[in-house]
């Protein structure tokens, strides 16, 4: 007999966390309970160009996260809680109106504890006649038993490989088995979703594959070296690769107890932004490794991208334009 939606919750085992917590009377690490929030749904223009295409792409932000990344961008809806519940019906709607406003795609973000709900809302807006393809964005920290419930559903992955030290991660994430299971969960994506890119209006568009992110943290070159090295031997030609330099110090609106464990934590690494030096020594090391398949963002200090997620146009106008809001 196949489980039931909510027998997913009632021991939760769902992300790597394995709290085994009810999440019908209690939340878990995630910080989420049984019930799907969302905090914002618009066709995002700031995606690697695959993804993003004409269109743009139709991201659903969902709230929590199975981690705690102490410089988190979207740490309002990931680890503060905002956003608001959606049934399976209301989010395949979401879906909807989301291809009707000329979606590309479906991108998925921060769904990792919620992949039991997802999966049957992703069916549903089949049903209701979403043909795009769906794309799961994501820390990769997640167990590949679960992302077996999106096999055939998601064709488009859209993982972070943040670290390969257990000790950066558990400083930085609280989760000192992330490279363990991103690095297992990134090569079941890659395994299960040979890619496929087709030209068209003049732009190039994935319809299936991996787009792997690594976000150079300041002061750690040593790090992405050691990340672009296993890329290189495990993805290079089968995924394509997204090195990203955006790395940004955020503007914490927070109590002084939660500032104070995120000051503590981000002294694993420089919080500031990346200097022309460190991007001169990053090209460098990807023209050495000269990889088949590759994104990388041109240097900026404009820091006008970084969201707010309490406005209805959490973005800059120019990165997205809102469908749906909490």
């Amino acid at each position: 007999m196949a489980p039931q939606l909510s027998d997913f919750y009632t021991q939760c085992t769902q992300c790597p966390k394995q709290c085994k917590i009810n999440r019908q009377n209690q939340t878990g690490f995630c910080g989420e309970s049984d019930k799907l929030r969302i905090a914002f749904a618009g066709l995002h223009f700031g995606e690697e160009p695959l993804v993003t295409v004409k269109g743009g792409s139709g991201t659903i932000f969902f709230t929590g996260c199975t981690l705690r990344c102490a410089f988190c961008q979207n740490y309002q809806i990931s680890q503060d809680g905002y956003g608001k519940e959606v049934s399976v019906q209301e989010f395949a709607e979401i879906c909807k109106k989301l291809q009707n406003a000329g979606a590309e795609n479906i991108n998925l973000v921060t769904g990792s504890h919620h992949i039991p709900f997802i999966a049957e809302g992703i069916k549903e807006a089949k049903k209701q006649g979403v043909t795009v393809p769906f794309c799961w964005n994501s820390s990769a920290y997640e167990n590949v038993e679960m992302l077996e419930l999106l096999k055939g559903l998601v064709t488009i992955w859209l993982p972070d490989l943040k670290t390969l030290s257990s000790d950066l991660a558990k400083k930085l994430f609280a989760a000192p088995d992330y490279p363990q299971v991103a690095t297992k969960a990134i090569k079941w994506m890659i395994q299960n979703n040979p890619m496929e890119i087709k030209e068209e209006r003049d732009a190039e568009k994935m319809y299936s594959g991996v787009i792997i992110r690594h976000l150079f943290m300041p002061g750690k070159f040593e790090e992405t070296a050691e990340v672009l090295a296993w890329l290189k031997e495990n993805a290079d030609a089968k995924a394509c690769i997204s090195l990203m330099n955006q790395y940004t110090p955020v503007p914490f609106a927070e109590d002084s107890k939660k500032l104070e464990a995120r000051k503590k934590a981000l002294l694993a690494i420089e919080n500031r932004l990346v200097t022309p030096q460190e991007d001169a020594d990053i090209q460098d090391l990807i023209e050495a490794y000269d990889f088949d398949y590759l994104f990388y963002q041109e240097l900026s200090d404009d820091t006008s991208w970084l969201p707010d997620f309490t406005r209805p146009q959490p973005f800059s106008n120019k990165l997205a334009k809102p469908i749906w809001h909490a």
